[in-house]
């Protein structure tokens, strides 16, 4: 596959694979996977969906992986790092927020052997307790937007990783740190996508998680 992003061509042979993790984005997750393998092949984790999301996933050509049941986003990442072949993995949210055509640029510092890790870093990040994590991860090191789902990352770093937390708020950047990995960012601008935005109660349990990684030495 190939695409064009500001006058770069992107690789026809390049080793690599988009990574999506889903939970009940049946009508939102088909222009994702069409966006991403403009670039790339699609691997979709569904993480025991209760919708046709795993129905779309493959009506749209992705590869689909399902999980019995609803494990929550870090095992659905690790199961997609575990099962993923190739040099680098891009993983992106299946809601529609992020611009698939940025992969490109995503994994440009890679190639050019700037980073291990690339973010994209958000113009606006809604939840200001996802916020306050980001502020306390960049006070032990400069992880930029810690709490992104729009990532490029060496596929054996990405399998080294342990992830423990509740979500990947500052626990995934630094850990990357920690083993050594080297983090740039790009800028992205967020899609506007209707969808219902709860309290996220389990960012009280992450900064304990997250306060391990403060008092640990990188």
């Amino acid at each position: 596959m190939k695409g064009m992003m500001d006058g770069m061509e992107f690789e026809e042979n390049l080793s690599a694979i988009v990574l999506i993790p889903a939970w009940n984005e049946a009508h939102r997750i088909e222009p994702v996977i069409t966006g991403a393998q403009g670039f790339l092949p699609v691997l979709v984790v569904d993480d025991g969906s209760q919708d046709e999301t795993a129905v779309e996933a493959q009506s749209a050509g992705a590869r689909v992986i399902r999980q019995g049941q609803n494990l929550g986003y870090i095992q659905a990442i690790k199961r997609g790092f575990a099962e993923a072949s190739g040099k680098i993995v891009v993983t992106i949210d299946a809601d529609g927020e992020f611009p698939p055509e940025q992969i490109p640029a995503l994994i440009r510092p890679i190639l050019d052997g700037e980073a291990d890790m690339v973010q994209g870093h958000r113009d606006i990040v809604p939840r200001p307790s996802e916020r306050f994590l980001n502020w306390l991860s960049n006070l032990k090191a400069p992880v930029g937007d810690s709490g992104t789902g729009f990532r490029a990352i060496l596929t054996s770093l990405a399998q080294k990783l342990e992830l423990k937390g509740a979500c990947i708020c500052g626990i995934f950047s630094l850990e990357v740190l920690f083993r050594g990995g080297r983090i740039k960012e790009i800028p992205i601008r967020l899609r506007s996508v209707a969808k219902p935005r709860r309290i996220a109660w389990y960012h009280v349990r992450q900064l304990f998680f997250l306060l391990r990684w403060l008092f640990r030495k990188l």
